[in-house]
Parts: structure tokens; C-alpha cells; sequence
């Protein structure tokens, strides 16, 4: 009989492990979300002198807040952090490492339930690579599409990442009252667990707006929802700033 319990013990620890894989509580999904600079400072009262697509976080699709104890540590990704401040900028705080932070703590520990993501560097630097290779603005100039007073049709806008990506994106706008247009605020472009990409489902996102620290934050909805279809969407071109003696 104890020639047998070597592969009770494989048998054992493999069905551990394709439970451990299977878990309901493992993301499959990698959501790598942009907001247009302009769009969100003109809800949140900040001064944008960005004129292209930033990163807002890399979201997988199952947990939030999943390991309290896992803290922020700049330190860790302080090869990053030129990278980090020009392609993931914090638009409320320029100088702060708050937005980070809460991006982390969020999502980050989520992600990091994959052996690819399971380190605060992984996590950040998988984003910035994915982000890079997007290069949602370079594709979206590709289709004539530019921030510009004139409007859009959202077909336009969603069959230039179509067309390109061979996926279908999530596209999201602020809906000014009574206003005729919608106003493009944030794309997400998704991505399986091997990060290959696939199509988003077309849903509402209700994603609260980091403020660094502010406690506040997390009870503030960012007022993107999903693009009207038959809506003219405005691309809103960087604003200057003048100032006046």
C-alpha cells in the first residue's frame, strides 16, 4: 500500500492547484482604462496642460480592495516613476503619489492574485507596457479622429480602435443636461489573463475619482457613463490658459 501514497499525494496536490486556478475569486479579465485629460478637468475644476490619452488604472474584473495590509511603496517602482508621471499622472496632484497609491490598494492587490502581477513593479509596469503598446492616441490620429470643435459619431470613434485592435472597446462620455452632444471622457481597451486582447462588455461604470488621500474620494462617481450610440460625441481640445493683469 505505500507505493500508492506518492500518488495520492500528486493526485492530491494537483486537484489543489487546478482548484487554486479555477477559483471563483480569480480575475479574468484586465480592463486598461484611459481618461481624456480635458474631459476630466473640466468636471473636477484642474488645469490640464496634457493633450493626450492618460492612463486611470489597469482594473481586473473580480475584487476590490483585496489585501488592506499590502501597502503603497513608491520606493518599489522608483524606476517607473518618470514613466508614471508623464503617462499615469495624478490631474488633481501632479506631485503626489496619492492617485497610485489608491489605484494599489483598489485594484492593484486584486491583480496581483496572478503570478504575472503579484508584486507592486509587476503591476505597475505590466500597465505602462500594455498602455505603450495601445497607444490609444497614435491609433486614434490614424482614423482622422482629433481633439477639434467638431463632432464625431461614435461609430467613428468605435470602429477606428475597431478596426485597428480587432476588439470592441468600452467608450464612455459625460452627458451634459440638455445638451445635444456627449462629451468622450474615458476608453477602456481590455485584455485576457495572458494579456491578449478581447472585447469589453458594454455596461455603465461608476468608478470613483481618486483624490490622493482625500477619504472623500471614494464616494465620488466620475460621471462617465457609457457613449449614446446615436449621440455627436465632442473631442474636447486642450484648453490655454491665459492669464489676465
Amino acid at each position: 500500500m505505500r507505493l500508492y501514497y506518492p500518488l495520492l499525494f500528486c493526485l492530491a496536490a494537483a486537484l489543489s492547484s487546478a482548484y487554486v486556478i479555477s477559483s471563483p475569486h480569480m480575475w479574468t479579465k484586465l480592463i486598461l482604462t484611459h481618461h481624456w485629460p480635458s474631459t476630466f478637468c473640466s468636471m473636477e475644476h484642474c488645469h490640464p496642460n496634457i493633450s493626450y490619452w492618460t492612463l486611470h488604472g489597469l482594473w481586473p474584473d473580480k475584487g476590490i480592495d483585496c489585501n488592506s495590509s499590502w501597502h503603497f511603496n513608491a520606493s518599489e517602482i522608483e524606476d517607473l516613476l518618470p514613466d508614471m508621471m508623464k503617462s499615469w499622472p495624478d490631474l488633481l496632484n501632479p506631485s503626489s503619489t496619492g492617485f497610485w497609491k489608491y489605484e494599489w490598494h483598489k485594484h492593484g492587490t486584486c491583480a496581483a492574485r496572478a503570478a504575472s502581477l503579484n508584486s507592486e513593479h509587476k503591476y505597475f509596469s505590466k500597465a505602462l507596457e500594455l498602455y505603450h503598446k495601445v497607444d490609444l492616441d497614435s491609433i486614434l490620429k490614424k482614423f482622422d479622429i482629433i481633439p477639434s470643435e467638431k463632432y464625431y459619431s461614435f461609430s467613428q470613434v468605435e470602429g477606428a480602435i475597431e478596426n485597428f485592435y480587432g476588439v470592441t472597446p468600452k467608450i464612455q462620455c459625460v452627458h451634459p443636461k440638455n445638451a445635444e452632444f456627449q462629451i468622450l471622457g474615458q476608453i477602456e481597451i481590455c485584455f485576457n489573463s495572458d494579456f491578449t486582447l478581447m472585447d469589453c462588455e458594454r455596461h455603465f461604470t461608476r468608478e470613483p475619482i481618486s483624490k490622493g488621500d482625500n477619504s472623500t474620494a471614494v464616494n465620488k462617481v466620475s460621471g462617465f457613463l457609457v457613449c449614446d450610440h446615436d449621440t455627436p460625441v465632442y473631442y474636447p481640445p486642450l484648453k490655454s490658459h491665459t492669464s489676465t493683469n
